[in-house]
């Protein structure tokens, strides 16, 4: 992987995590909400 790969990918994941704070109606979240977003995003990137 080059290194602008790297940074696409990396911009692609941030800006997903964006997405899902935006999208849905809630504001606030927990740690705990936080971390199990962020475990369905690497297990989503790493069936992919």
């Amino acid at each position: 992987m080059t290194e602008k790969e790297r940074k696409d990918t990396k911009m692609a994941t941030i800006y997903e995590l964006r997405l899902l704070f935006t999208s849905g109606e809630k504001r606030t979240y927990t740690v705990e909400e936080i971390a199990e977003l962020l475990d369905k995003i690497a297990a989503a990137k790493d069936q992919e």
